[in-house]
């Protein structure tokens, strides 16, 4: 199967750079720039993602110029270009003037990478250092009113944009990236789910053999359809292990256990962990903090759960890309925004090696391999939950108490959400319930109870998210049924911050 490979160099968007390759039907993954690139027949193409440093500036991420060797086309994006023309012996410099946002550009000169563009388009631009003199071997493309946008090698096909053809702000960018895997690259759009099954079932054979694998089945989408994937490829040699937290929402256990969503035919085998998990976050308030309790228990609840499974010799996990890029800087320059309780190594105790068979899948990919392994759309098309559950979803510490009234609220929520048919129409819905109590009054008394946040949002990726713009009637309907039925909570909100500047969850 053909392969973009995208370095990273920190770019707040080479993610999505994947993104709009796959959804070419071309794979694509992101390798940290420190990464030795071996050819194996598959690399057809190389995408140099943007970042934040300067090519100029002492320290900072530099380009291998083996990539040059393996006589691929190569496409430089933001920072990614000024790389490439330093290497060429072109002058980056700090500019007069920054450029961010929506600009011009004009094409100057004709090029397979721009065939089918408008003479003028509107581009999203993101840099404050410009070209000042381009290298010899090269020629300019595009220009805006303040920078050389476009520039390809005369000779080689090695090109380069100052702006994120990737992100939807550009209008045509669609169409440039296309341009680079068809016209230039000549990918194959091979790149489909019933191919992946394929190549994945045989990669697990091939790893698992004779062994038997567990797996923690949380009853989401991501670990479910791993299940099924592996069940797949392996049948009775995987054993799901279900760990009832006690941090889930309102009657998840029940339905894991009953086969929900299409998951009968695995085996699946319940750990009642309800009071060790609640007892281990007992006054703890910082959420990395919960997050590590959680991801610490987790493994010493399969720990002991894989001693009673004869020739378990691997743990899986249903790790998707997005926890992978928002837990570990694969490049160096790229910032950790929080910890994932299923990204990274197990302890060395452990006789478990870890198995991600959706590793490297957006959440979207994710859904379409579910339904071609048959589960049910109810499940497939389920809400993302967080791993660490309701802990990170009751700010401050975790209570009993805290637990089972935000297990109410969150339940009348997405009751409505469906009543209303409003539930497909969000990407993600849910209460938070927070760490302040207000005066109200209730049947002429007072009351002093806590606040709860109402989080709905739409989003494609997940890696960015806008606020639902839910009808008012709606959330009123909401609100009144919370501080009437739930004890314990008495004023309720609507969380409307985007992501970014947001994240999703509020912890």
């Amino acid at each position: 199967m053909d392969k973009i490979l995208i370095i990273d160099y920190g770019s707040q968007y080479n993610q999505l750079i994947a993104r709009r390759i796959r959804e070419m039907n071309v794979y694509a993954e992101i390798i940290s720039c420190n990464t030795k690139i071996v050819q194996d027949g598959t690399i057809k193409g190389i995408i140099l993602s943007g970042g934040p440093s300067s090519v100029y500036e002492e320290g900072a991420p530099t380009l291998n110029n083996d990539i040059f060797g393996l006589n691929v086309p190569i496409l430089g994006i933001c920072y990614g270009m000024q790389l490439i023309m330093k290497a060429f012996g072109g002058i980056v410099e700090a500019g007069t003037k920054r450029e961010y946002g929506k600009k011009n550009i004009d094409l100057k000169y004709p090029s397979l990478l721009t065939d089918g563009l408008s003479p003028s388009s509107i581009v999203w631009m993101s840099h404050s250092d410009r070209l000042s003199k381009i290298p010899v071997s090269f020629r300019v493309i595009a220009e805006s009113d303040m920078a050389i946008a476009i520039t390809e090698h005369i000779s080689k096909p090695i090109y380069a944009v100052q702006f994120h053809p990737e992100v939807t702000h550009t209008e045509e960018g669609a169409k440039l990236l296309s341009n680079f895997l068809f016209k230039i690259v000549h990918a194959s759009p091979s790149w489909n789910m019933g191919n992946y099954i394929q190549l994945a079932v045989k990669n697990i054979k091939d790893i698992v053999k004779d062994k038997r694998v567990i797996l923690g089945l949380s009853g989401g989408v991501d670990s479910s359809v791993a299940a099924c994937l592996l069940h797949e490829a392996i049948g009775d040699k995987l054993t799901c292990i279900f760990v009832d937290t006690g941090l889930l929402r309102k009657g998840e256990a029940d339905a894991v256990m009953s086969g929900y969503g299409g998951l009968s035919h695995l085996n699946i085998q319940k750990v009642d962990a309800k009071e060790r998990f609640i007892e281990a976050l007992k006054g703890v308030s910082d959420p990395e903090q919960k997050r590590k309790i959680i991801g610490k228990e987790f493994v010493t609840v399969f720990e002991e759960a894989a001693k009673g499974i004869k020739d378990a010799s691997f743990l899986a996990q249903g790790t998707i890309y997005p926890d992978v890029i928002e837990s570990i800087s694969l490049s160096g320059p790229s910032a950790l925004i929080k910890s994932h309780h299923n990204v990274g190594g197990l302890p060395d105790r452990l006789s478990l090696q870890i198995l991600e068979p959706i590793r490297y899948l957006f959440k979207d990919e994710v859904r379409r391999l579910g339904i071609e392994l048959g589960l049910q759309k109810e499940l497939v098309y389920r809400h993302p939950f967080p791993g660490p559950g309701l802990a990170i979803r009751i700010l401050g510490e975790i209570t009993l108490e805290k637990v089972l009234i935000l297990q109410e609220a969150d339940a009348i929520l997405i009751e409505e959400l469906r009543n209303k048919h409003l539930y497909d129409k969000v990407s993600q819905a849910f209460v938070t319930l927070l760490p302040v109590k207000t005066v109200g009054v209730m049947g002429d008394q007072r009351t002093y109870e806590y606040v709860c946040a109402i989080r709905c949002v739409d989003s494609i990726d997940f890696m960015s998210a806008n606020v639902s713009r839910l009808p008012y009637d709606f959330l009123e309907l909401v609100s009144a049924r919370i501080t009437n039925e739930v004890k314990g909570i008495n004023r309720v909100v609507y969380d409307i911050t985007s992501k970014p500047p947001g994240t999703i969850e509020w912890e």
